[in-house]
């Protein structure tokens, strides 16, 4: 339904309409989520936004483009504050005609003379235009208009002028015999008297509308029990997300980090979500050609290093440095050089260390376990996606071979020699063979998985830390992780401190396949400092 029929239609049912102000599509976005009937395109927050005077410095092409934006972004209709009109009854026609067009629902004009001054400018020059040229402006209105549903709302400042109550009801009643859709009252007292006390006056059917910017304790429903259809919460995004913005800075400056306001910031991804991007994502699938399956990749880096000491008092083992450029910078130059260009990090432990451009990063608590981290990131799991662990070396190669694999989940398993230092994730294939004789070529051979895990009695292979998992895999996966229950998970005492190989080894059970291809040696684990010596020596 068309947003101005809506708004006519809502002032039909019971109840205060409620209306609140905003400046620009993401302001009007956050009024419709917090369930407000209406957007109030405020010529104070526009002005504001723009840091001039509400004065009419800003002129009419600029609040209308404000206001455009915020019928693009929402759904709901949009109120647009248009001063006095811009001028006289001419530049109402020409108001009229752009609102209009552009899907604003109603109009709000005031009979401040031009160029207007803010209701609540102290000691500002203030005068109000004659009775007549403002029912004028209310008549141009009518005349011009190609709907009855886009509506009119005639304002008066004779209370906020300090003209009187006499006068506040001679020009109310004048403008609503004018055809005035609505009739606003301003006032600056702190309490509500005034406007109540004009609405027990007033003796036209024409609905009435007030702004409690100053009589803050009033409630909605007391005002519309006193005669009020419609309350306008005209400026509170804007003063409020001042207070917020003031509060973040202040805090970057003193701390110089952006950890410093976790707590005061959303994370990016609502921020995604308000601005439509899980929708543009949806268009590009259904409308652009691929240029071939679009792969993602998920980096597990929360965990902390004790084993690593001193290496890894200030930054997680991912940033390690290892000839000129941390793990991590290794890792997305592999990926990188192979295609995958979409990645994002798990950080916890010293997350403010990984600091890497182009990356989108996802927050774990360092104690919790590979799987609890992987969910974190479970967003991006709506693609083939390859999974790795932060703390390996590997060259391009490696990852040309999981691209080129099928397969919903496939692992690449070592079959190089096993016995050496404990705590390998350890896997038995069905047809794999181990031992640093065999001979085969890279890519040729892939295999099932049977069991995976650090206690396999009688492996054939070890897992490197490396996953491909296609949209079905992930999907497969998510479900799982989302069936599974609090308790012990395969070698894992909770859900919470399951490790990756637990999850793997519940596909398994589960009845699900889970293939495996081959490599002979080709990466390095750095979780030992003799780990980390030998990769400085053998990276190139």
């Amino acid at each position: 339904m068309d947003a101005k029929r809506r708004l006519r239609e809502r002032l039909s049912q019971p109840g205060p309409l409620l209306v609140a102000g905003a400046h620009n599509g993401m302001t009007a976005k956050l009024v419709e989520e917090a369930g407000f009937d209406a957007v109030w395109a405020s010529g104070f927050e526009i002005s504001a936004a723009h840091c001039v005077p509400d004065a009419n410095i800003l002129t009419m092409a600029e609040q209308l483009g404000a206001a455009s934006w915020m019928v693009k972004s929402i759904d709901i209709p949009v109120i647009a504050d248009c001063d006095n009109g811009y001028g006289n009854a001419i530049n109402v026609i020409h108001m009229v005609k752009a609102y209009e067009s552009e899907g604003i629902s109603a109009v709000c004009i005031e009979d401040n003379v031009f160029p207007k001054r803010c209701s609540f400018y102290a000691g500002v020059k203030r005068e109000l235009a004659p009775v007549e040229e403002h029912a004028g402006k209310v008549k141009a209105v009518l005349d011009t208009r190609t709907s009855d549903d886009f509506l009119v709302i005639a304002r008066t400042e004779a209370l906020i002028a300090g003209w009187g109550m006499e006068e506040a009801l001679m020009r109310g009643r004048a403008y609503a015999d004018a055809g005035a859709d609505f009739v606003l009252v301003h006032s600056k007292s702190t309490e509500p008297d005034e406007v109540l006390g004009f609405a027990e006056q007033w003796d036209r059917d024409t609905p009435l509308v007030c702004v409690p910017t100053i009589y803050k304790t009033t409630s909605a429903q007391t005002l519309y029990d006193g005669g009020y259809q419609i309350v306008i919460y005209a400026n509170h995004v804007l003063r409020s997300g001042i207070k917020a913005q003031r509060e973040a800075l202040a805090t970057i400056a003193r701390e110089q980090t952006c950890a410093s306001v976790d707590d005061l910031v959303v994370p990016k991804n609502d921020v995604y979500e308000l601005i439509g991007v899980p929708q543009m994502k949806a268009d590009e699938k259904t409308f652009m050609p691929s240029g071939g399956q679009r792969v993602g990749a998920v980096i597990l880096a929360a965990g902390a290093s004790p084993e690593l000491g001193e290496l890894t008092q200030d930054r997680p083992k991912a940033m390690l440095d290892v000839k000129g450029k941390p793990v991590l910078g290794h890792q997305v130059d592999a990926l990188n050089a192979a295609g995958i260009k979409d990645i994002s990090v798990v950080v916890g432990y010293k997350k403010e260390a990984v600091d890497l451009p182009n990356l989108k990063t996802y927050s774990a608590d360092s104690s919790q376990g590979e799987v609890a981290s992987l969910m974190e990131a479970a967003g991006e799991l709506d693609r083939r996606t390859l999974v790795l662990y932060g703390d390996i070396l590997f060259d391009q190669e490696m990852v040309e071979r999981l691209l080129q694999s099928e397969g919903d989940v496939v692992l690449v398993v070592d079959r190089s020699n096993l016995e050496g230092r404990p705590n390998r994730d350890l896997v038995h294939t069905v047809n794999g063979e181990t031992g640093s004789g065999q001979r085969f070529l890279k890519g040729t051979r892939s295999d099932t998985l049977e069991r995976i895990g650090q206690r396999i009695e009688d492996p054939n292979g070890e897992w490197i830390g490396m996953l491909m998992l296609s949209k079905k895999g992930a999907e497969g996966l998510r479900e799982l992780y989302e069936g599974l229950d609090e308790g012990p998970v395969h070698e894992a005492e909770s859900l919470a401190t399951a490790a990756l190989t637990d999850l793997l080894q519940a596909l398994v059970d589960k009845g699900l396949t889970v293939n495996t291809i081959d490599t002979y040696k080709g990466w390095m684990e750095i979780d030992t400092f003799e780990d980390y010596q030998r990769a400085w020596a053998q990276m190139r």
